[in-house]
């Protein structure tokens, strides 16, 4: 097995809240909002409200970063093979998982291809694991059995900058050539610099001091959906605005899938219905059925263009 040698700081335990440096704005507490507790509730619930807005303003503001970021990913993962990879603790670990776990049935992203890799593993997504994501150990056999490579983007997020599980799974995985990105709310944060694109989400200090499912989960989730849906919009998931790459798994779904059908073609819901049987729910292929092409025929078109169904569309004009 390849040697790695891990930055000499992630060696030292996380400084308590009582040690930690003023850049780590996450944990700490602002004056404004001292009183708290005794205030009405309607106060109470605006001030949360102002950190949840300042949270989507902070994205609005990383959007350069999370361009970078989607081209880069992009172009690693248009070949067919490579995955992506969430690492995270914590509320920051299961974000990762959520954005993760939706890409399936929104864009038909193949299991083999989304890997989530959280300190405490499966136990700690429901229960807090105690120093695990202190855990160096853990983040090298993590890595070990992930198997990094080339064309995998690997997606480190946490709200310090400074988890240790986090930091070197990132460092890892850079070390082996994969994509690294990272999400983290505090500027100077390490993570920025242990991955080759640093998103900074500057969500300052909680409502609640340190509590960072609020604010800062909030931007990371932003921050995850943007990301992920524009990639898989350049990935050719997306068509005229809507999901053609679905997986059409209940009635609901079927009948958004047939509107989609009849909505691009021009037909009939009760052609786009045939249609979509014919193509065993399959909505790009039903589309271009529709138009008068075989199965046969729409998969290799679409085999051609990539996935692209505008372009096989127009390939046929």
């Amino acid at each position: 097995m390849e040697e790695f040698e891990l930055s000499a700081d992630l060696a030292k335990p996380s400084p308590s809240v009582e040690h930690t440096k003023d850049w780590r704005q996450t944990e700490q507490r602002s004056p404004r909002y001292q009183g708290l507790a005794g205030w009405p509730r309607a106060d109470v619930l605006s001030a949360l409200l102002d950190g949840q807005q300042r949270a989507i303003h902070c994205v609005h503001m990383a959007l350069p970063e999370i361009e970078r970021a989607v081209d880069a990913a992009v172009a690693r993962l248009e070949g067919g093979k490579g995955r992506i990879i969430y690492v995270g603790a914590g509320t920051s670990g299961r974000l990762g998982v959520l954005d993760g776990i939706e890409l399936g049935p929104t864009f038909n992203w193949p299991d083999a291809r989304i890997l989530n890799l959280f300190a405490g593993g499966d136990a700690g997504m429901k229960h807090a694991m105690e120093g695990a994501e202190d855990d160096v150990d853990l983040a090298g056999r993590n890595s070990d059995d992930a198997g990094f490579k080339t064309d995998d983007v690997v997606i480190g997020i946490a709200a310090s900058g400074t988890t240790p599980y986090t930091r070197a799974v990132i460092q890892r995985a850079r070390s082996l050539g994969a994509l690294t990105i990272s999400l983290a709310n505090n500027p100077g944060s390490p993570l920025l610099e242990d991955a080759e694109i640093g998103m900074l989400l500057d969500t300052g200090a909680e409502v609640l001091a340190g509590s960072t499912r609020l604010s800062a989960g909030t931007s990371q989730k932003a921050a995850l959906n943007l990301f992920s849906t524009c990639v898989m919009i350049g990935l050719n998931k997306v068509h005229s605005g809507y999901m053609v790459d679905m997986v059409v798994s209940n009635e609901k779904l079927a009948e958004r899938a047939a509107k989609i059908v009849a909505s691009v073609t021009g037909c009939g819901d009760d052609v786009a219905r045939d249609a979509l049987a014919n193509a065993e729910m399959d909505i790009k292929t039903a589309i271009l059925q529709v138009n008068g092409h075989s199965p046969d025929e729409a998969e290799k078109m679409l085999a051609e263009h990539n996935g692209n169904l505008g372009a096989a569309l127009n390939s046929n004009n």
